[in-house]
Order: structure tokens, then C-alpha cells, then sequence
């Protein structure tokens, strides 16, 4: 099942007073970027982020969740209503997170 654009509008939103927040639609789905990093996607009307230790700790009965078949397991972010609250934890996630879209150089 494809996500709605509806609901990426409203994580959208809710994700707005943060700077650097942006998209990419992939197959039905949307990845979601913080400050040039990778920090999740909405997958099935759900917004899930990467575990990494901050989300962990911010979320730590939030229940893991798999984006798609094959997939790494992801937290499920049930707080979308707290900005304050998403704009924390996507802060404390970035400083964790490496830069997306580097390639590897080979020398030689």
C-alpha cells in the first residue's frame, strides 16, 4: 500500500519549523531528509526513523517496525501531534546520522 500524500503534507507540517526538512518520493514512498541526512520515510501512512541510539532514547517503547519487506527495522514515531517533540528528536538524530548521498572515493 502507497502512502497518501495527505498524510506527508501533515508530517510535513508538523516537521515545518524546522529548516533543512525535505522529500523524495521512491516507489509509493516518501524518504524523508533532515539537514542532508537521511532520518526515515513514511512508508504505509507511517512515520518511521532510523533506531539510532537518540531515537532510542526519546522513543523507547516506540515499537520497531519494518518500512518493507527486506527492510531494516525502524522505530514507529506515534508523537506527530508534539512538534516540539519531533523537532527535539530529529536534532538529537542528525548529529548521529552520516551525511547522505557520498560517494566513496577510490584513489588510484
Amino acid at each position: 500500500m502507497a502512502s497518501s500524500k495527505e498524510y506527508l503534507d501533515y508530517v510535513m507540517e508538523q516537521l515545518s519549523e524546522l529548516e533543512g526538512i525535505t522529500y523524495r518520493a521512491m516507489m509509493g514512498e516518501y524518504i524523508i531528509y533532515y539537514q542532508g541526512k537521511i532520518i526515515g520515510g513514511i512508508y504505509d501512512n507511517r512515520f518511521l526513523v532510523k533506531p539510532v541510539p537518540a531515537a532510542r532514547k526519546r522513543m523507547p517503547d516506540a515499537p520497531y517496525e519494518l518500512p518493507y519487506e527486506g527492510a531494516k527495522e525502524m522505530l514507529l514515531v506515534e508523537e506527530l501531534d508534539d512538534r516540539a517533540f519531533l523537532a527535539d528528536l530529529l536534532n538529537a538524530m542528525a548529529d548521529e546520522l552520516p551525511a547522505s548521498n557520498q560517494r566513496k572515493r577510490k584513489d588510484g
